[in-house]
């Protein structure tokens, strides 16, 4: 299945991010320190997003920051800061930089997954290229029209709920919400909650 987004992760230590980003719809290329992070992207300009450590061997993430928003080819790509730094100056000192967000490790994955959702979303960065990966999942076919219900259910999950709680705002059973999130997987053509909420709101049905 096509993927909705390819993300370059620039960290020493990728494995986290390498085997579970693809689980979710991500197709994944790894660089182990800033310098090969930004010869991979000024030779490839076809990433939506990179996720960039902020401690890294021959290059940090700051010194990669500015080096990327220094190249016109590649300055306008949405960054997301993983850092072991809690401090909000400091947040805001990389934020001058032309970070686009921060996480801070450790971080918990849904949080992390949600906020790629996010810049995703409202970047202009190959967005033509992002809406065509979005439609090549029904290129050639109709997507089967939602019900009422999987709408609500998918814009509860769109909002980070699990099925445990959706089932107890719709008063449903757990099961309930599992047979509908099967059905809005099968006539999106998705194969799981991110990939189906990226898809119904790049083509607005929800």
């Amino acid at each position: 299945m096509t993927s909705l987004a390819k993300i370059l992760i620039i960290d020493d230590n990728p494995k986290l991010l390498e085997d579970s980003l693809p689980m979710y719809g991500y197709e994944v290329q790894s660089a182990t320190d800033g310098l090969m992070g930004i010869k991979i992207l000024d030779e490839n300009q076809d990433f939506d997003l990179v996720l960039l450590d902020v401690v890294m061997p021959n290059l940090d993430g700051w010194e990669t920051l500015k080096a990327i928003r220094k190249n016109e080819k590649i300055s306008q790509i949405p960054i997301i800061m993983l850092t072991s730094v809690s401090d909000a100056n400091k947040q805001i000192s990389g934020l001058k930089f032309g970070a686009d967000d921060y996480i801070v490790k450790p971080f918990v994955l849904p949080n992390l997954l949600a906020r790629i959702e996010a810049l995703l979303r409202r970047s202009t960065w190959n967005k033509e290229e992002k809406t065509a990966k979005a439609l090549s999942f029904v290129k050639g076919e109709e997507i089967s029209p939602l019900t009422s219900r999987e709408k609500e259910i998918l814009t509860l999950v769109a909002k980070g709920d699990t099925n445990s709680q959706i089932a107890e705002k719709l008063f449903v059973r757990e099961v309930t919400v599992k047979t509908h999130l099967n059905s809005i997987f099968r006539k999106l053509k998705v194969g799981n909650r991110v990939q189906a909420v990226l898809l119904a709101q790049q083509t607005e049905l929800i």
